[in-house]
């Protein structure tokens, strides 16, 4: 009983020098985990393999997500477990409930067709089963060259479209262009900006 009672007032005594602490779950990650490798699976069928140096996870959030700062590669593997697409990118944030993905700065995909994807922006969304962007992009065939802005694709980057092709005779704009690609509302510190309706304009040199 005694020994009881000496618990029981330590406890106390501890209870009272504790410090509140403020915990902000849109910023502050549940769980952080280094040099990740991951297999990832789709309606029960292993669909994605990921590889990053870092992972935050930040699902107590609003809009659940993790945050990949230090960059992120991962495959797309056809149902046979062939890889139908690989993708690079320096940044990368993932919304769990809108299973989409968003990839910035040397954003560099390759389908298995040997087709070469660069960017500074691209969405990969799961759920709608396509890849977008705003941004300038290049796609690379072999010596063959495609350029311009606003992109879209199925998710194995096999069938797509540049909405406004820029063939580098006239200097491209570096202000966000006009297409009929819509992303969603923003989630987080990091938007996901809606693509305007009007055309954009080019000025001649």
């Amino acid at each position: 009983m005694v020994v009881m009672s000496l618990f029981f007032i330590s406890c106390k005594e501890k209870d009272e020098n504790l410090v509140a602490f403020a915990y902000d779950p849109e910023t502050v990650p549940t769980m952080i985990t280094d040099s990740v490798t991951q297999l990832i699976s789709d309606s029960g069928i292993t669909r994605y393999r990921m590889i990053a140096d870092v992972w935050k996870v930040f699902d107590k959030a609003k809009e659940p997500y993790s945050y990949f700062p230090e960059g992120i590669y991962f495959e797309r593997f056809t149902p046979d477990f062939n890889i139908e697409a690989t993708v690079r990118a320096d940044t990368a944030w993932y919304y769990n409930k809108k299973d989409l993905w968003k990839l910035i700065k040397n954003v560099h995909v390759e389908n298995m067709q040997g087709e070469v994807f660069e960017s500074e922006e691209l969405f990969w969304d799961g759920k709608n089963k396509r890849v977008y962007s705003d941004k300038y992009i290049e796609i690379k065939r072999g010596v063959t060259e495609i350029k311009g802005y606003g992109f879209e694709s199925n998710v194995s980057m096999t069938e797509y479209r540049i909405f406004r092709p820029h063939d580098g005779k006239l200097p491209f704009a570096e202000t966000q262009p006009a297409d009929t690609l819509r992303s969603d509302p923003p989630m987080t510190e990091e938007p996901i900006r809606e693509i305007p309706k009007d055309e954009e304009t080019i000025k001649e040199s």
